[in-house]
């Protein structure tokens, strides 16, 4: 098979030819027919997370077609379209996995870091972790919601309840999540990188009441906040923006360092939280959501061959929504 390989970060990908890879006891073998490409993929290649596993196939948000179903797995049929998220495995015994905290195990594993992910024509998935998909999307269409859509998800839980959100990063998470908030009738402020006028209008377009730079102030107090951006600078700029009592939400896998505050704008019982990951949950909760609202996902698409133009063209911004590899 053909599979775009990081044979160590800080270096682009190269086209390579591999053996088709086995399912073992627990695994399907996947075809497969979509990858999106998000931020995390990006942590990955460029040194951010430092624990890859070497070489590897990246990849995560993994749209494949059963076609070989490894001994003991049971519910997944031949030729049955799945999908493969972030979080890879876990050990199935510690505490948060027997509390249905999987994402938070010390043994967890992730797909595209650990384990070989979906650049590439074929994959091998630990049964347990795929989803089965909603028939309204796409290969392409519903690759993002793998990963931008469900920590999106899972971060939009943690202020679920607040009528106004601002979200600073308007990627590809942002651009599905806004949609689940307008879906229930909350207000959205975008937040954007400096000048970044095509991803303002694309918020606005989206249903978001202001859209503006990182930056600049918030027009009104905000209930809470999510930040998507890898900037720890954003911290403090989202706390000034939340009323007391409101919740600045980190979503991202990776930040820069957080500079220092003035307690001030912490008081008033302001809280500040991450998520990591995603559980199984999410995804058994947030794909038929996705389907109901619809959730549209605007996708640009590249050839297998082409990731490392793709992971460039998210690192400087180069478009709106979700870059997708086709193989």
């Amino acid at each position: 098979m053909r599979a775009m390989v990081m044979e160590q970060q800080h270096s682009p990908l190269c086209l390579k030819n591999l053996p088709r890879p086995d399912p073992g006891a627990g695994e399907l073998l996947l075809e497969i027919k979509a990858c999106g490409i998000c931020r995390t993929d990006l942590h990955v290649v460029d040194g951010d997370l430092t624990e890859p596993l070497l070489p590897l196939v990246p990849g995560h948000q993994i749209v494949g077609v059963v076609r070989e179903i490894g001994q003991g797995v049971h519910g997944f049929a031949l030729g049955q379209r799945v999908g493969v998220p972030w979080l890879g495995g876990s050990c199935g015994h510690c505490w948060y996995c027997e509390h249905n905290k999987e994402n938070l195990c010390d043994e967890a594993r992730y797909t595209g870091y650990q384990i070989h992910g979906g650049f590439a024509e074929y994959t091998v998935a630990d049964a347990s972790y795929c989803f089965g998909l909603p028939e309204a999307y796409d290969d392409q269409q519903a690759a993002p919601l793998l990963c931008a859509g469900l920590i999106g998800y899972r971060a939009y839980r943690l202020v679920e309840t607040c009528k106004t959100i601002g979200l600073y990063g308007f990627g590809a998470a942002a651009h599905i999540l806004i949609q689940v908030a307008r879906y229930h009738g909350q207000d959205i402020v975008a937040f954007t990188r400096e000048g970044d006028h095509e991803a303002q209008a694309f918020a606005r377009e989206l249903g978001a009441t202001w859209a503006g730079d990182s930056n600049q102030r918030a027009p009104v107090a905000l209930d809470g906040a999510i930040i998507f951006a890898p900037a720890g600078e954003l911290v403090p700029q989202a706390l000034r923006a939340v009323r007391k009592g409101g919740r600045v939400v980190c979503a991202g896998i990776h930040m820069s360092d957080i500079p220092s505050f003035p307690y001030e704008i912490l008081w008033g019982e302001r809280e500040i939280c991450s998520v990591a990951n995603l559980t199984r949950r999410d995804g058994e909760e947030f794909l038929p959501l996705a389907a109901r609202i619809p959730v549209a996902t605007t996708v640009h698409t590249y050839a297998l061959e082409q990731a490392n133009e793709a992971l460039d063209d998210l690192r400087n911004g180069r478009f709106s929504g979700a870059a997708v590899l086709v193989p």
